[in-house]
């Protein structure tokens, strides 16, 4: 199992735009073959002090992928490709974590 968390900052504002690009773009990478979860994440409210924010430019992709020969694939995807055009411009910064589970 591989994990991923990919930390997006949008430029000033248009953190609802790349949303909604992004969740347009679910149904296909849900369906590529090695997808076990593929969502979206925002800060969540009311959580108190113990909680840091990731404000209200950025949000998360969480994944995880059977695999890292899926995970390449979707990289490699032309869905991605296209999305990746559409954001470009509107993208302020993007970390992207690639995880394996520790040992137990």
């Amino acid at each position: 199992m591989i994990h991923v968390i990919a930390i997006i900052t949008t430029r000033p504002g248009l953190r609802d735009a790349v949303l909604q690009v992004a969740r347009g773009n679910l149904a296909a990478v849900r369906a590529e073959d090695g997808c076990v979860e593929y969502n979206l994440a925002v800060d969540a409210e009311g959580m108190g002090s113990f909680q840091t924010r990731l404000g209200a430019d950025t949000f998360l992709f969480v994944e995880k992928w059977r695999d890292a020969q899926a995970l390449k694939a979707h990289a490699a995807a032309p869905h991605m490709a296209a999305y990746a055009a559409k954001v470009k411009d509107m993208i302020a910064s993007r970390v992207i974590h690639v995880l394996s589970p520790a040992a137990s």
